[in-house]
Order: C-alpha cells, then structure tokens, then sequence
C-alpha cells in the first residue's frame, strides 16, 4: 500500500485549512457553564464557506456538480476540521450522499445531490451506536402498506446529532428477513418527532421517535450492503475525527511543556513527560496507519465492488476503531496531565478539546467490543 495521498487529495488539505483557519475552537461556551447545548444549531457561516469552497460536494460525482474524490479525501478533511472542533455536519452530511450515489437511483441523486453540494441542504444519520458496535441498532421497524404501497416507519433511536438542525435524517430500519432499508425522511415530515438531548461535548441531540412514519419507495434505499457501507464509512469518519483532535491536542500540550519552566528548565525537558508525549506519539501513528488503511478499503475504483483483501472491510474499521477510541482518550488524558490545572481552565480550549474527545470514544464505542467483532471476523475468515 503506497499512503502517498495524490494531488487533489492534498489540494482538498489546503482548502480545508484555509476554510477552517478562522475557526476558534473556544468560540462556543463550555457545557460545565452553559449546563446544556452550548448552541442551537451548527455554524452556518462556516457551512456556507464550506459549500463555497466546494468541499460540501468533494466526494460528489462530476455529473452532480462535485470533484468525484473519495473517502481518503473525505478523512483528510475531517481531520482538518477536528482539529479546529468544527461544529458542522460534515461528516454526515458527506457519509450519507457518498451513500446515496453509491446505492440510490438515478432520480434520487438528481434531485439530492447537487442541492447537497451546493449547502443547501444538511443530512444526518439516526442509529443507536452510529458507528456499528451496537448489534440493537435497527431499532426502527419498517413495514409496506398494501393500500398505498407506502413503506410505514416505527422506532425510535437515540444520540442523534444535528437532529434539530438538518433538513433530512437516514434512519436505518428493518423490514425483517435479515433486509435494512435507509429511509431519508425529513425533518417535518408527519410523524417524526424530536426529544431534546445533550451531548457529552454539550452538542444538541435528539432522541429521534417514528410513529406510523410514511415514505414514498423513491425516499428508500433498499440495497443491499447500502447501510452496512454506510455505517462503515460513519465509523472511519469518526476515526479521522479523533486523529485530528488528538493531533492538535498533543501539538497544544508540546507548546505548553516547551515553555513552562519548573527548576529553572523548560518540563518538556524532564524524561517523564518526554516519554508520556513519546507514547502518546505513538499513538496517533497507529491511528493515522489504520485509518488510512481502512479509509483505503473503502475507497472502489470506479466501477468496482470495492478494494479486495483477506478480510472483510469490516476488519480494516475495527482495528482502527480500536486505536482510535483508545489512543484519542489516553492523548487527551496526558494532555490533562501535563498541563496541570491549567488544563481545566475554561478560558483555555483543552477542556472543549477533552469534552469531544470523550464524545468522540463514546460514539466510536469500547475497544474490546472491536477486538472481540475483529476476532470474530479472523475465525470466519482464517488467514493463510
């Protein structure tokens, strides 16, 4: 594998810093001071820059009006974004229309796509455990009307972001036999109903309750591997998310121990916390490895299943949720330390830094249910 990334991967990397080189990550309050969401919707402005700059349709098709670049790019932009604590639907956004070009039809992503690219519409994604380590996910229950050959919608599912404020939601939802359908349901439509939750980084979230929900067959995808693709690329999103947070949370804590003096001589000088940010650099390269490794296998060549290897893509995504969850909690946590009190101040931005972190580990789920999911995968799949 050659991790060179390409040329427009790398000009993608430049106009995402300089769309987000405005961006304070402290510019929001502190969920410890507001003691709920810390504002009511994402940062339209940036949105509207980011549409502007064409990274709203950087993984859309030259035909819907994008760049046609794939989910290495996609990462490399997330990182970006993390790094600044960017309160957009990025992510979502850009996983759920990869999805619908992937798998919807043709009318779907006329009518979808270019709107998406132009930032004109903003997409989530509603499951219980959004990156796949929750078996209960479906916890919707899709079933067909026989009068009006509507499909009808029931569930709920909980920790939804930006819920309140995007104009559709993807809901994976069971019809039975073993089928998962991603319906795309708007925000108003009847029958969907919104439960205010907070988030752990003091985000707005929603319980999302479907109650006799109708859809049209044309708001379905109904492909098959469409939500499993889906959740996969969720899930190596998240990843890149948290390599781009924890960079910047070990360059903040580099700066602040190279200038902090104790006894007369800078702490970065100490052995103890040179091999504490040693670790934590370690860390972060095992990220990036396996990130890039699984963003690699899910990104098809044009007209291509997908990139083949001895095992599922599934594997290549577990072991980077595995560092990921782990490795973005223990550079937070020696960031903490390192810093001292200073650290929890909240006129400094380490605490928000920690706050989506923790977020960031509870959405990606524990490590040993990804090492136990990996095993799992190693024996039906025997190497060698």
């Amino acid at each position: 594998m050659d991790f060179t990334f390409t040329e427009e991967q790398q000009a993608a990397v430049e106009a995402a810093k300089a769309v987000f080189a405005g961006v304070a990550p402290d510019g929001v309050p502190s969920p410890a001071l507001t003691r709920g969401a810390v504002a009511a919707e994402f940062d339209r402005p940036l949105w509207a820059r980011l549409a502007a700059s064409d990274l709203l349709s950087l993984v859309l098709s030259p035909k819907h009006g994008g760049a046609g670049l794939d989910a290495i790019a996609l990462c490399l932009v997330l990182r970006e974004s993390a790094a600044v604590l960017a309160r957009v639907p990025l992510l979502e956004t850009s996983a759920v229309a990869m999805a619908v070009e992937r798998y919807g039809s043709a009318e779907l992503c006329a009518g979808l796509l270019p709107r998406v690219g132009r930032g004109e519409l903003a997409l989530t994604v509603a499951a219980h455990g959004r990156t796949g380590h929750d078996p209960a996910e479906l916890a919707v229950e899709a079933r067909r009307d026989g009068d009006t050959g509507q499909w009808v919608l029931d569930g709920v599912q909980t920790g939804v972001a930006w819920a309140h404020s995007a104009d559709l939601i993807a809901v994976p939802a069971h019809p039975g036999e073993g089928r998962s359908l991603l319906a795309l349901i708007p925000r108003d439509r009847q029958g969907l109903s919104l439960a205010e939750q907070i988030s752990t980084s003091g985000e707005r979230f929603a319980e999302v309750r479907l109650d006799t929900v109708r859809l049209d067959a044309r708001e379905l995808i109904d492909a098959e591997g469409a939500w499993d693709w889906l959740r996969q690329l969720l899930a190596t999103g998240t990843c890149a998310l948290a390599l781009g947070l924890g960079e910047r949370v070990l360059a903040m804590t580099s700066d602040y121990t190279g200038k902090r003096e104790q006894f007369g001589f800078p702490v970065a000088t100490f052995q103890a916390v040179a091999v504490q940010a040693a670790d934590r650099y370690i860390d972060l390269r095992a990220m990036a490895a396996t990130l890039w490794q699984a963003a690699w296998r899910l990104t098809p060549p044009r007209g291509s299943a997908g990139v083949g290897g001895p095992l599922p893509v599934a594997a290549d995504v577990a072991v980077a949720k595995i560092w990921a969850s782990d490795g973005v909690r223990r550079v937070v946590q020696t960031a903490q330390h390192l810093h001292g009190g200073f650290g929890a101040d909240t006129d400094y931005p380490l605490h928000r830094y920690h706050a989506w972190a923790k977020q960031l580990e509870l959405s990606l789920g524990p490590a040993a249910a990804h090492e136990e999911a990996l095993g799992d995968l190693l024996a039906a799949h025997p190497l060698g």
